[in-house]
């Protein structure tokens, strides 16, 4: 299975926040959209992404205080990628050996989404699930 098949299950929204935004406003959206992490873009292009697990290293290393910080000094800037050809055991692979849990998606140059560890394990889970129904088809139906 690739990683396009889970990006026609999920909406096409993709949810950014520019750098000079402030992490008050982005811990907004992160909460109002009910998501794990924002891409931040200007003119159109990646500058990073945002997640949950950076506001919260944010605030080890910079104090309570992130109120008026720009999401800029806390954002990933060069965040894990994959294409959207790739397979979904790749991105599971990389999204553990990198310990993430969000991955943007690129097609080419670019971005056409993003995809959680929570998207990849359902993707796994199906593919398990009906490979396991095929096994079972097969054993029962197994030649004398």
């Amino acid at each position: 299975m690739q990683i396009r098949e889970i990006l026609t299950l999920k909406s096409d929204d993709i949810h950014t926040i520019a750098p000079t935004e402030t992490v008050e406003a982005a811990v907004g959206k992160l909460v109002g959209l009910g998501v794990g992490s924002l891409v931040v873009m200007q003119g159109g292009e990646m500058m990073g992404l945002l997640t949950e697990r950076d506001v919260v290293k944010g605030l080890a290393q910079h104090g309570c205080n992130l109120k008026d910080t720009p999401v800029s000094r806390i954002m990933v800037t060069e965040p894990v990628v994959a294409s959207a050809d790739d397979s979904v055991d790749y991105a599971r692979d990389v999204m553990t050996k990198s310990h993430i849990g969000h991955l943007p998606i690129l097609d080419g140059n670019k971005l056409v989404g993003i995809i959680s560890f929570h998207d990849v394990a359902r993707a796994c889970l199906k593919e398990a699930n009906f490979e396991n129904s095929l096994l079972k088809r097969y054993i029962k139906h197994w030649p004398e």
